[in-house]
């Protein structure tokens, strides 16, 4: 993947039911997230990666399952999917490393990611395009994260630790990268899902599948706490 290729500043705006739903939804979670963690953006991602692995998952075992019923070619929607939920596993997997969860964590943990299971498994049922634009949405909030987790680093306001092992191993990252080497390459990948996924919604919508408009002005997109500072 080509990092200085990707567009950091792309939004899809809502359009129609579905896509108002999507935002919406996405918006009250990034409230959630931005009132109970504020700036710890590790103890974030432990967490929110936890719940991100899921869609992909869910997405390909939906596909599968009615490929296999109407016998019919998954146009490579299964893989594309699967590689998802695989590369936000490894997300996880990373930041466990940096930020070693608390018991109170990993109990939330349990917890949410069995009504978030339950919950994207239902809608993507009813709604496998709403379910899509929802995960674009997350990951437009990914991104908006981790480069806020980028400034407190290059602020001086997080310590730059050497990356993990198994960071340099699955990104191919040089012996002497940081963490903030690899917050560079995690969003470059959520990103990528923004796009994969507004593009699978986009699909199903019948709209061009680029069709992404410029974000809102910077400051529209800061978390509460960091307006009001």
């Amino acid at each position: 993947m080509n990092i200085s290729a990707i567009n950091l500043n792309m939004h899809h705006r809502p359009v129609g039911t579905s896509d108002r739903v999507a935002y919406g939804f996405t918006k009250m979670l990034r409230w959630c997230a931005d009132t109970f963690f504020a700036k710890r953006y590790g103890h974030r991602a432990v967490v929110l990666e936890t719940v991100a692995a899921v869609p992909g998952m869910v997405g390909a075992t939906i596909n599968h399952l009615r490929c296999l019923r109407r016998m019919c070619d998954d146009q490579g929607w299964i893989k594309t999917l699967m590689d998802e939920a695989e590369n936000e596993r490894m997300h996880l997997m990373t930041f466990v490393e940096i930020s070693k969860p608390t018991l109170f964590e990993r109990t939330v943990i349990i917890s949410v990611q069995w009504v978030f299971y339950i919950a994207f498994f239902a809608l993507y049922l009813v709604s496998a395009r709403t379910a899509h634009r929802v995960v674009g949405y997350f990951e437009e909030e990914a991104v908006i994260s981790y480069t806020h987790y980028l400034a407190e680093i290059d602020e001086g306001r997080s310590p730059n630790v050497p990356a993990p092992a198994i960071a340099k191993r699955y990104w191919g990252l040089p012996d002497h990268a940081t963490l903030r080497d690899m917050i560079v390459v995690v969003r470059a990948d959520e990103a990528h899902h923004r796009d994969v996924n507004h593009g699978f919604a986009n699909s199903m919508a019948g709209l061009p599948t680029g069709t992404i408009a410029p974000c809102p002005p910077h400051h529209e997109l800061e978390p509460h706490w960091k307006r009001a500072a």
